[in-house]
C-alpha cells in the first residue's frame, strides 16, 4: 500500500470509529397473532437452546 492509501485508510477508520454502533434489535418470532408477546425470559431460553444446538457433545 502506498502512503496515500494508508492515510485514506486511517482517515476512514477514524471516521467510522467516531460513529456510534447501532445495536441489533432482537427479532421476535411471531407465528400466531393471537399469542401474547414473547417475554424476556422466553427470548433468553430461545437464545440458549439455539446455542446448544450448535454444539457437539
Amino acid at each position: 500500500m502506498t502512503k496515500s492509501d494508508d492515510k485514506k485508510l486511517a482517515a476512514l477508520a477514524k471516521k467510522n470509529a467516531a460513529k456510534p454502533a447501532n445495536p441489533k434489535a432482537k427479532q421476535r418470532r411471531r407465528y400466531d397473532p393471537t399469542l401474547p408477546p414473547e417475554t424476556e425470559e422466553d427470548t433468553d431460553h430461545r437464545e440458549f437452546f439455539d446455542e446448544m444446538k450448535k454444539r457437539e457433545f
